[in-house]
């Protein structure tokens, strides 16, 4: 007898959220506090975003892109909080899935290290009908492009289009942190606004 997908994804998901790698054999030192795995996905959402790790707002609210970042990615992807969180369109899958803590500067840390090996192979694998993913940041970047991701976000950047067009499935579009400390690249760059946010909100209205 087969497991249905639809029933198959549900239990993943469920055995992500009450993941505790990182805190009964993590990779290094535990997590500081109690795990809170944030994601939202579906067995219908054709399009994913695939970010960083959750902050401490996500923490907070345990729902994914829940601070001016968030508000900055639904911008540039011309859709609404209601089309955003709508799981049967949108998937949401972080790099890491807990708020990973933060440094002596009170910066995020970066994503776990535990999460990536442990679930997302097996994610995305129950997740055949995605068309499209963004890659939203350098850790998301590195996992999905592989050697084909630049040295630098500007290498990665400027053949956002290339990366976009090939024949890999699901096809990946890289875009920066929607945080303000990409603010200054943002300003050195105006055709990621001119050129390249058509583009998304294009692709996210067809997957819609």
């Amino acid at each position: 007898m087969t497991t249905a997908p639809g029933l198959a994804l549900s239990d993943l998901v469920a055995d992500i959220r009450s993941c505790r790698i990182c805190v009964e054999s993590p990779r290094g030192k535990p997590l500081p506090h109690e795990p809170r795995p944030v994601l939202q996905t579906s067995g219908t959402a054709r399009l994913v975003v695939c970010g960083q790790a959750p902050g401490t707002r996500v923490h907070e609210s345990g729902r994914p892109f829940t601070d001016r970042s968030g508000d900055r990615l639904r911008e540039w992807m011309g859709i609404t909080s209601d089309e955003f969180y709508d799981q049967a369109r949108i998937a949401i899958v972080p790099m890491g899935f807990c708020f990973p803590g933060q440094d002596a500067k009170g910066g995020d840390l970066p994503p776990r290290r535990e999460c990536a090996p442990r679930w997302h192979g097996r994610l995305f694998a129950a997740l055949p009908q995605v068309e499209l993913v963004l890659a939203v940041g350098l850790y998301a970047q590195d996992f999905f492009l592989g050697d084909t991701k630049g040295k630098t976000l500007q290498e990665t950047m400027l053949r956002w289009s290339e990366h976009l067009k090939t024949k890999r499935r699901p096809r990946i579009l890289p875009l920066p942190h929607p945080s303000w400390r990409n603010n200054a690249w943002l300003t050195k760059n105006p055709w990621f606004q001119s050129e390249l946010l058509p583009v998304l909100q294009r692709e996210v209205r067809r997957l819609l």
